[in-house]
């Protein structure tokens, strides 16, 4: 879809129409609803000799759901001849996915080698490729946050943070 910039100059902007955006959100939160009204079902969600059932509040949280999720649905499917401004174009996107995707690989990275290590890695390379600051300042900047929160949390609060699957920090001993 196309939509005219509002002051008449420039290029029409691209990318997906609100009405869209909205369809497809809900959409998702109809699966979800779904989800929790079946599930609530199998526990049972009715009313039993001692009271309401297991799956009696979440039945109706389900059920609250879907009805919300089926008027937002129908609402952006209304207006779908009439409302054709851009949700997103393809520059804020790409904005979006820069910040998006490093923190899904570190959610990914804390996994495998922990919470600090992963935070380090993570915090040089957000300072580095998108605020451009010097590697050496970034490596700097990063290392001692990690250092200073390892000696916060496991050796004066005495309270361990996940140290991951391959446990690279293993050799210090907590």
């Amino acid at each position: 879809m196309e939509d005219q910039p509002p002051d008449g100059a420039g290029a029409p902007r691209k990318g997906a129409p609100t009405w869209m955006v909205e369809a497809g959100v809900a959409l998702l939160v109809l699966a979800f609803g779904l989800t929790v009204l079946f599930g609530s079902r199998k526990l049972g969600s009715g009313w039993t000799t001692d009271g309401p059932g297991p799956g009696y509040f979440p039945f109706y949280i389900g059920l609250i759901l879907c009805i919300s999720a089926a008027g937002i649905l129908f609402q952006a499917l209304a207006a779908k001849k009439r409302a054709t401004g851009i949700f997103v174009d393809k520059e804020q996107i790409k904005q979006v996915l820069m910040v998006l995707v490093p923190a899904a690989v570190y959610v990914l990275a804390v996994q495998l080698v922990g919470l600090y290590l992963a935070s380090a890695i993570y915090i040089a390379c957000f300072m580095a490729l998108l605020g451009h600051y010097p590697w050496h300042r970034s490596i700097a900047v990063a290392v001692a946050i990690a250092v200073v929160f390892f000696l916060l949390f496991e050796v004066w609060f005495k309270v361990p943070l996940y140290k991951g699957a391959l446990d690279p920090l293993g050799f210090l001993g907590y």
